[in-house]
């Protein structure tokens, strides 16, 4: 019988960083057979295989083990599926894939092992976080996972932001003076107003060699505050930010550091707005987040943001979800605390009102929607501006909404003048991938589970339902 070994081969001499040249030589054999070796143009015969055991201390039935057998089956296992019904390679392909390229074959049969699973996961929107934990492979989706699993709430951040801030409360308009004073006078940073165009597309920048935090003149005073104590948590309470960063499971670099940026973020968030301060106040004015806002010196989108994260056990605020997109309908931040399943790719539900909030910048646009599983939702949506460095960026605005279930109507002011029967419920789903509701005349997109096969005699409602 005989014996191929063309990728072990490859693999032990790239292993150890040899040519073919010095393998050949090693092997007292020539450097033509060596590459006929690794191209599977030719079998190792047994004196070849005792010298690699002699000269490389391997043991040949290592490299000589025939798994073929196995690894073959699950490739044709793999290729029954019918997404390769018009093109699924025949038995003598397969063969050449698993002699040639074994490594090529192995990563084929894991994508397709991660795409049913994930399919899986998918289909099963309705149990708690099925989507989210599908998803969970991207740095953004990886640190969404972790704080929906926290319901969106880190008692250790507030009570670090609460000894931050100290038991004197100054007014909103010398939050400013203050946090420079503190960082300057605890931290030995120095705080210094830098030009446009001396930080091009940046708003914030830390130098950690000079202890200097430079603030583009972009900014406008709430978000310069809330950048001063993002530093300020990235610099003082660093340990507590990893400690946090290593509960979440999130293993790879750049998923880590999102963590931590999302994480001081959030410090930012409760030591600008006081959990039992902000509560009290979110109460008192039926969560009226221009009020909020206004009230501590903060941005809107800052308020509702932060409304999102009163989740404190015995002293439970209404459980928001937040959600920002652009203009084209991408989701560019997303919160939770609720059932609410929220986009995690692409763009949000068209039949949710925050994409019309463009129309009517800085209004209120107030709504109620119903997902596929009959769950209604209050939604709350608004522009945001953002940042302008020249001329040719103007009217830079994001769209945020924040929403609730409606059980919560009668805590939210905005909630008083909407008609709650289910009647008047925009029927909304997560996006059109998802969502089921194949008569939508939104839909941009089929279901990522054909709910039957096409009907050529009838064109329903959208191309999608026939």
């Amino acid at each position: 019988m005989k014996t191929f070994i063309g990728p072990h081969l490859r693999r032990l001499r790239r292993e150890r960083g040899e040519t073919q040249a010095s393998m050949a030589r090693a092997l007292d054999i020539s450097t033509s057979y060596v590459n006929l070796l690794e191209k599977n143009e030719r079998s190792v015969s047994v004196p070849v295989l005792l010298k690699l055991m002699e000269a490389y201390g391997v043991d040949w039935r290592d490299i000589a083990e025939d798994d073929d057998t196995a690894r073959l089956a699950d490739l044709r296992a793999a290729l029954q599926d019918p997404l390769f019904d018009q093109n699924r390679p025949d038995l003598a392909q397969l063969r050449a894939a698993r002699a040639h390229s074994p490594d090529l074959a192995e990563c084929f049969l894991k994508l397709h092992a991660a795409y049913h699973s994930v399919s899986a996961r998918l289909l099963s929107v309705a149990g708690a976080d099925a989507a989210s934990e599908a998803l969970a492979a991207s740095p953004e989706a990886s640190v969404h996972a972790f704080f929906r699993r926290r319901r969106n709430h880190f008692d250790a951040l507030e009570r670090a932001a609460e000894a931050f801030r100290g038991a004197g409360v100054e007014a909103a308009d010398e939050t400013y003076s203050w946090i420079k004073r503190r960082l300057g006078e605890a931290l030995g940073v120095h705080v210094r107003l830098a030009p446009a165009a001396e930080l091009p597309n940046t708003l914030r920048r830390y130098d950690e060699t000079r202890r200097e935090v430079l603030l583009s003149e972009a900014l406008d005073q709430p978000n310069r505050i809330f950048q001063l104590f993002h530093v300020a948590a990235l610099i003082e309470h660093g340990a507590l930010l990893e400690d946090l960063v290593s509960q979440s499971g999130i293993e790879d670099a750049r998923g880590r550091a999102r963590c931590r940026v999302e994480l001081a973020n959030y410090f930012a968030a409760a030591a600008l707005m006081p959990y039992d301060r902000f509560l009290a106040e979110a109460r008192g004015s039926k969560y009226d987040f221009d009020h909020l806002a206004t009230r501590f010196g903060v941005s809107f989108e800052q308020a509702s943001h932060r409304a999102a994260t009163l989740q404190r056990p015995g002293a439970l605020g209404v459980p928001f979800f937040f959600l920002r997109i652009d203009r084209a309908g991408n989701v560019t931040k997303r919160f939770n605390s609720t059932d609410f399943h929220l986009a995690e790719y692409g763009g949000a539900c068209p039949r949710l009102e925050i994409h019309g909030c463009f129309r009517t910048p800085g209004r209120i646009v107030s709504q109620l929607v119903e997902m596929p599983d009959s769950t209604q939702f209050l939604v709350f949506a608004r522009t945001v501006d953002r940042p302008s460095f020249t001329r040719r960026s103007q009217d830079l605005r994001l769209a945020v909404a924040i929403g609730c279930a409606v059980e919560h109507a009668g805590a939210i002011g905005y909630a008083e003048e909407m008609r709650l029967d289910g009647a008047h419920a925009a029927q909304i789903g997560i996006n059109c991938r998802l969502c089921p509701r194949l008569t939508c005349d939104q839909r941009a997109q089929p279901a990522l589970l054909p709910s039957g096969p096409v009907d050529e005699n009838r064109r329903g409602a959208t191309r999608y339902d026939s």
